[in-house]
């Protein structure tokens, strides 16, 4: 049987929801450089998670969450996000900044005041970066890595990866600082599996990404 959740268990939730949501299998290492904690702590952590029903743990040290787990975690996800893009969007704050103060003023706000921001925004899809509100349909068809974008080939950009925001801030900077956002078009120039730099231009303007950095970016092919 679940119990109240804490700050704690909320952190936990929302990161273990987020790195499954990126196709990616959970697990404590996973979470311990997600959270910019020990493996002990962690392994505490989900031990206590599991006790009170939040998480499941597999023979293979996989983390899954419950059903009561994915609720909580889904809620939190969407209350974040409709606070980012009403940071962003209404308040002026830019990607980086709306990622850290949502988290800060979250908890402070009850469900009818974030119920009534997402209504007078009128219920965006997706939060600044891309990611689909949770309960809402993705707006865009089937996306590519940009780091895997044909050379030449024009796409828009669509979605900015969970992980990005979480664990390359500076990425989210560096992309507001050269116009990269929802909508933006982008060409490859120079890429490809084999190399360890990305070649684009967006509206016109040289840029060059680390494959890294531009894995974390999901585009959607023109054409």
């Amino acid at each position: 049987m679940t119990t109240s959740h804490t700050a704690t268990v909320d952190k936990y939730l929302e990161a273990i929801y987020c790195i499954a949501a990126e196709g990616e299998v959970v697990r404590p290492s996973r979470l311990a450089y997600w959270l910019s904690v020990s493996a002990p702590t962690v392994s505490d952590a989900l031990q206590r998670l599991k006790r009170d029903g939040w998480i499941d743990l597999g023979e293979d040290r996989s983390v899954t969450l419950t059903p009561s787990g994915e609720r909580t975690a889904t809620a939190l996800v969407r209350r974040h996000r409709i606070l980012e893009r009403w940071l962003t969007d209404v308040l002026g704050f830019d990607w980086a900044t709306a990622d850290v103060e949502a988290d800060r003023i979250s908890s402070a706000m009850s469900d009818v005041v974030v119920d009534q921001i997402d209504a007078t925004m009128g219920s965006p899809v997706t939060c600044p970066h891309g990611n689909v509100i949770p309960g809402r349909a993705a707006p865009y068809g089937t996306l590519t890595g940009l780091a895997d974008l044909e050379a030449g080939r024009p796409a828009t950009v669509r979605r900015i990866s969970e992980v990005a925001e979480h664990e390359a801030p500076a990425l989210l900077t560096t992309l507001a600082e050269h116009a990269i956002h929802e909508g933006s078009e982008v060409v490859v120039h120079v890429g490809g599996s084999g190399a360890d730099e990305v070649s684009l231009t967006v509206a016109g303007a040289p840029l060059t990404l680390s494959r890294e950095a531009a894995g974390r970016i999901w585009v959607e092919p023109v054409g």
